[in-house]
């Protein structure tokens, strides 16, 4: 059992170590506010948010002043609204209409953001699908903390290359309906293959259809401790560098099954899972990146790179299971540029490319992750970029996500801000050579070989 002297264990990490609870994550199912007259749904999901979320604010500042704590975010998913509108919405507009009322209940019960504007569509687009995507860029340009995620492939049903084509043109145009905050719109969308569907982290969340009517997620990151650990044993082996890693996961991942568990009982909601992962801060000393440094490569980027990322992320997974019987989520390393100031010095430096960045992917928890590139980069590349993510995603059976940002007006070498925990980002190159004639064939990539298991 859990104990308070577990919790005091980590004062000096929550204390110098930039340890956090990032997240308490509400997740409410919308399927019973199906209806087929728009202003009904937009009621019925209006009432239902602002009364099973009413408390969530409330208890995560509760938790964290009686245990000292810091809960930096509480959040929202819900069905995605794909689903939910698809009997009563007849145009792009009418989605747009249920995107303001989740701003609104977002905003009335006061969470920092609300996920799930999303479409699920690995193997083919509903009518309700395309329109859904196709709203998104006035969706996220009129609001201001909904978060939009497309589910685009999978190991078992290849990708949906359509989907994909046409999320090049929805990231341009959201990217230039918010030009006037350095397109960050974009930062408020991801596109997943194998999304999972109790993921607590923004902007990617949304409450999986095989989900209770409410549960409780929580996200716990801890880069900072991990990094502190390693300087301990600088220069000692592999085997003393995995333990430490792992023995150091396990204690994170304990701070957040107190947590979970307590905002579980105390808003009446089930428990569903501890997401462990790496999320970085702009925070110094908060960087995914530093804790590769700090295992031996100079910048991340540097050969090594994808070697260290890889011992990494399995470390942190096999001692958060030890701590927890039900980590899920993505759990593990995210490598965002503009949110990890070590990435963002790697790129200043010339160490890291987003080719590297493509093969880190393969081994970290996400993808391409709060990536500036120009804003004058092609749809049709910005969709090529997309598929290869995917692809990595699809045949390594793994969650891979694509948040990449074409920011209006700037160029390769000009800095982007994006404020708090979004931070700031270089814009970095991108191959210039066309893919057009691959990504307008149409259609879908097939599931590989090894997804027939059945």
């Amino acid at each position: 059992m859990i104990n308070v002297g577990e919790v005091t264990e980590t004062n000096k990490m929550i204390e110098k170590e930039n340890l956090d609870v990032r997240t308490i994550t509400l997740g409410i199912s919308l399927l019973d506010c199906i209806d087929s007259d728009i202003n009904k749904v937009n009621e019925n999901i209006y009432n239902k948010i602002t009364t099973l979320a009413k408390d969530l604010v409330k208890t995560g500042e509760d938790i964290e002043k009686e245990y000292g704590i810091p809960v930096v975010n509480k959040r929202i998913s819900v069905t995605p609204i794909a689903l939910v509108g698809g009997a009563a919405c007849k145009s792009s507009a009418d989605f747009v209409s249920i995107a303001k009322t989740l701003d609104k209940a977002a905003k009335t019960v006061g969470v920092n953001f609300l996920g799930g504007y999303s479409a699920l569509v690995s193997k083919g687009m509903t009518k309700a699908d395309e329109l859904l995507i196709r709203s998104i860029p006035e969706a996220l340009s009129c609001t201001d903390i909904v978060c939009s995620s497309i589910n685009v492939g999978s190991t078992k049903t290849g990708i949906n290359m359509d989907a994909v084509r046409l999320l090049g043109d929805v990231i341009k145009d959201t990217a230039t309906l918010t030009k006037e905050q350095d397109s960050l719109g974009c930062a408020k969308l991801v596109v997943f293959c194998n999304a999972p569907d109790d993921n607590p982290f923004m902007a990617g969340a949304f409450h999986g259809v095989t989900e209770a009517d409410a549960i409780i997620n929580v996200g716990v990151s801890g880069p900072g401790v991990v990094k502190t650990a390693l300087e301990s044993v600088r220069g000692e082996s592999f085997e003393v560098l995995c333990e430490t890693i792992k023995k150091t996961a396990f204690k994170v991942t304990r701070v957040g099954q107190l947590v979970a568990k307590e905002a579980s009982n105390r808003l009446d909601v089930p428990f569903g899972i501890i997401d462990l992962s790496l999320a970085p801060t702009p925070a110094i000393g908060d960087s995914v990146a530093d804790i590769l440094h700090e295992i031996g490569v100079e910048y991340a980027g540097a050969p090594g790179t994808t070697a260290a990322l890889a011992l990494l992320n399995d470390q942190v997974k096999k001692g958060g299971i030890m701590a927890s019987s039900y980590v899920g989520g993505l759990s593990g390393a995210f490598i965002p540029v503009s949110e990890d100031q070590g990435m963002i010095d790697a790129v200043e430096a010339g160490a890291l490319t987003l080719e590297k960045l493509e093969a880190m992917t393969c081994v970290c928890s996400v993808g391409l992750d709060m990536i500036a590139i120009p804003g004058d980069t092609k749809n049709t590349t910005i969709s090529g970029i997309i598929a290869d993510e995917m692809a990595i995603g699809m045949i390594n059976q793994k969650t891979t996500a694509v948040r990449i940002i074409p920011v209006i007006g700037k160029k390769v070498g000009d800095t982007v801000e994006f404020g708090g925990l979004l931070g700031y980002a270089p814009v970095m190159p991108v191959n210039g050579f066309d893919c057009s004639a691959f990504v307008n064939r149409g259609g879908r990539i097939p599931a590989p070989v090894h997804s027939f298991k059945n």
